[in-house]
């Protein structure tokens, strides 16, 4: 039978090869390396406009791709997340801003995206290269919309548990530069843009607040990685473990604290060994939230469900490595998670109700922390629920480490 430590690395391993799987370098050198088969088919000079939390990975790549066709980047991402572009590329100009909450660096960046689109020659091709997280690190408000109303909506959106397509409605109200406000910079001339989504449907009208809505021909749209790429990671490199896998069938979203539920009950009525989800949820917070993100509220919610339970695990991630206003990304818990938060005097259902999961989840050892990945694709749930077929099929895996 797999011990529970090794489980849990079996687990995080998994993680490992989803995120791989969307990762930005290598999602967008093979796109453009698929669009452009030839080095006669490339633009002659090719201007970079990246955007997100896989901005400068996804820069990496398209360099890879481009090498000496690539004239200038512009790469605009969250503070943490650019680690190796300077080094890489050092004719890239790097911009560092506030998510998931706009601050004056959100809007100092907005006009810098802005001004260098509207001041592309005409030889240059512009390649855009959007994200997760590009809403709140980029903005141009309209006349009478101050800071302050950009970050209440932000706040009061997070707050309310809003879904991302709910948000970026709201946020298209403000705004100058979303809802296609790149698309008219370009005054109709010839584009391509690259996304990696992490809202549902993966609508390049949704992704990014719609900066590159559709509404211009001349712009080429093409999503290169999704939640269901990292989802189908996941379940093969199972399948190659000996261990069966099975994803959910269709993405989740809404309430942490139901999916939580969720979630343990069909694990807990599988007969596979692991299921995979991949979506995005909410959470309602309380009007003085602790330490978290939803992810680790999903969790915490899954571990007191699980309570006292020694066959079961769940680990929710986000694929970007960041979740809420923690480092971490998310958390692996079971049946003793909340045994092991008692032990240091905290009690789950009270950490809960205040939205206080991360420093539950801290006291149990149960957190993870990746780093910034260099994608973002939304988020991962990988349950496991030890079984006689699980016992028979974990020697393979044990094998391998």
């Amino acid at each position: 039978m797999l011990s529970l430590a090794a489980a849990r690395q079996l687990l995080l391993q998994l993680l490992q090869a989803g995120i791989a799987a969307v990762d930005g370098r290598q999602c967008a050198r093979k796109a453009l390396q698929r669009l452009f088969p030839t080095s006669q088919s490339l633009p002659p000079f090719v201007s970079i406009f990246a955007i997100g939390k896989a901005a400068a990975a996804m820069t990496l790549g398209a360099s890879d791709a481009l090498g000496e066709r690539l004239q200038q980047s512009l790469v605009i991402t969250r503070a943490g997340h650019a680690a190796g572009l300077s080094r890489s590329l050092a004719a890239a100009r790097l911009l560092e801003s506030a998510h998931p909450v706009p601050d004056a660096s959100s809007l100092d960046a907005g006009a810098a995206l802005l001004a260098a689109v509207q001041s592309l020659s005409a030889e240059q091709f512009p390649l855009f290269l959007i994200s997760g997280g590009s809403s709140s690190l980029v903005e141009v408000l309209r006349d009478g919309v101050s800071l302050a109303d950009l970050r209440r909506c932000n706040e009061e959106g997070l707050a309310q548990g809003l879904d991302i397509e709910a948000l970026n409605r709201q946020r298209r109200e403000l705004s100058l530069i979303k809802g296609g406000g790149l698309t008219r910079a370009l005054r109709g001339r010839p584009a391509l843009a690259l996304f990696i989504s992490d809202v549902p449907g993966d609508s390049p009208a949704v992704i990014g607040s719609g900066l590159l809505e559709a509404g211009a021909d001349t712009i080429r749209r093409h999503v290169i990685a999704n939640v269901d790429l990292a989802q189908c990671a996941v379940v093969d490199a199972a399948n190659t473990m000996g261990l069966l896998a099975v994803a959910g069938p269709r993405r989740f979203a809404g309430d942490a604290h139901a999916i939580a539920s969720e979630c343990v009950q069909e694990m807990a009525h599988s007969t596979a060994p692991l299921r995979v989800w991949g979506g995005e949820s909410t959470v309602l917070l309380p009007s003085r939230p602790g330490r978290g993100g939803r992810n680790q509220h999903l969790a915490l919610a899954a571990a007191i469900a699980m309570s006292g339970r020694e066959d079961l695990l769940l680990l929710a991630a986000g694929t970007d490595g960041n979740d809420g206003n923690t480092e971490d990304a998310g958390a692996l818990v079971d049946g003793q998670s909340c045994d092991r938060m008692c032990e240091q005097g905290i009690d789950a259902r009270d950490a809960l109700r205040r939205a206080d999961s991360g420093n539950a989840l801290a006291a149990s050892c149960d957190l993870i922390h990746t780093g910034p990945t260099g994608t973002n694709v939304g988020d991962l749930i990988i349950g496991m629920r030890f079984s006689a077929t699980a016992g028979r099929h974990a020697g393979r895996y044990q094998e391998m480490v």
